[in-house]
């Protein structure tokens, strides 16, 4: 956290956020015309957020593209805002959606000390997997060309096609909301999970894209929730308690 905070200190740094605020997934030479620096001072203050985090970079083509990574802000938020005050919860996450938006493809990046063969466990076992993605139950056999279903108070809220199963390192799946009318008319898009070793450590990658442009931002708004309660599960054996993190637990029968 301490580098999240080094990386928000300068305004220049913020200034670069607030541009992937209006428009995510730009290349160096698009950020630097929007800003009165060099190229270099550019990449220098890109480097310092990338080292936080907060910038996830991907190559499509020849390009190198930058997208705002929200997962470092929830982190925050989880660490010091919801502790103290719920009545922020929805001014970080109105952020957030702001952030997100008008953009065909979403990065989110994390680090979790643990080990590839655990943390797959976590994404596709149906108890570990329920207790960071708001108390939904995913059942799937986890084989290339097999569905999933996601269910939430007894009512299905999402299904799709694992695509690509090559455990403990890769999966992709096709994607399609169900839990209301908005989200169903926005139509199937696609998960990537790609899991990285590194030391006693995992870089965790996801990749929400085939997002129709202005897409609705529940499809992809709680990401940052999701993997913040995977890394509080693992590394500590502990759900969230965070506003919302156990949404679509059962509620409790009525007295009778």
């Amino acid at each position: 956290m301490d580098d999240v905070f080094r990386a928000l200190a300068d305004p220049t740094r913020r200034s670069l956020l607030d541009e992937l605020f209006k428009q995510d997934g730009q290349t160096l030479s698009a950020l630097q015309g929007r800003l009165p620096m060099t190229r270099f001072g550019v990449m220098k203050h890109l480097k310092v957020l990338e080292e936080a985090r907060l910038v996830v970079t991907r190559r499509r083509g020849r390009e190198k593209l930058h997208f705002l990574n929200a997962v470092p802000i929830q982190l925050i938020h989880d660490r010091w805002v919801d502790k103290y005050t719920a009545s922020w919860a929805a001014k970080l996450g109105e952020l957030k959606h702001k952030l997100e938006d008008r953009t065909m493809e979403k990065v989110f990046e994390i680090y979790i000390k643990t080990t590839p063969e655990r943390l797959w466990q976590a994404i596709t076992d149906t108890d570990m997997r329920r207790k960071y993605t708001f108390g939904a139950i995913i059942t799937s056999d986890w084989t290339a060309g097999s569905r999933y279903q996601g269910t939430g108070r007894g009512k299905p809220i999402a299904e799709g096609e694992n695509l690509e199963v090559d455990p403990p390192r890769r999966l992709v799946q096709s994607f399609r909301a169900l839990w209301d009318d908005d989200v169903k008319s926005e139509g199937t898009s696609r998960v990537t999970w790609e899991i990285e070793p590194i030391g006693d450590s995992c870089r965790l990658v996801v990749i929400h894209d085939q997002l129709r442009e202005d897409a609705n931002k529940q499809l992809y708004g709680g990401w940052p929730m999701v993997l913040s309660g995977l890394k509080t599960l693992i590394e500590t054996g502990e759900m969230l308690t965070t506003p919302g993190s156990r949404h679509w637990m059962e509620e409790p029968e009525a007295a009778a």
